[in-house]
């Protein structure tokens, strides 16, 4: 079995994030978990990829741990998958340093402008 754990970031009425942390506690993954009247949607972002069977066998411990332990009634689990790199988080002051370093002249653009 895999030895990961989640650690939830959020939480809404219908929806839930967690941080996948492995067992070096690192930080490897994000998993965003949408719950409908009857289909739980998820979104896995992974750090680096994985083998076809780790994947399905992460896929399989987030069904087992986190929907499925969910009071949702479900009858099918639906998951996006995506492997790569983590960027960074960025929130509404990020964006607002970017705009006021442009402003400046170094260069460096605000998200969403040309």
């Amino acid at each position: 079995m895999l030895d990961y754990r989640f650690d939830r970031a959020c939480r809404t009425p219908y929806s839930e994030a967690y941080v996948i942390y492995d067992d070096q506690n690192e930080a490897i993954g994000r998993v965003d978990l949408h719950f409908t009247h009857t289909v739980v949607h998820g979104t896995l972002c992974l750090n680096e990829e994985l083998s076809t069977e780790t994947l399905h066998d992460m896929i399989e411990l987030i069904d087992d741990e986190l929907v499925i332990s969910s009071d949702a009634l479900r009858t099918d689990f639906i998951i996006s998958v995506f492997q790569g790199h983590n960027v960074g988080i960025f929130s509404d002051e990020d964006v607002e340093e970017w705009a006021e370093e442009e402003s400046k002249g170094n260069g460096h653009k605000a998200e969403g402008k040309e």
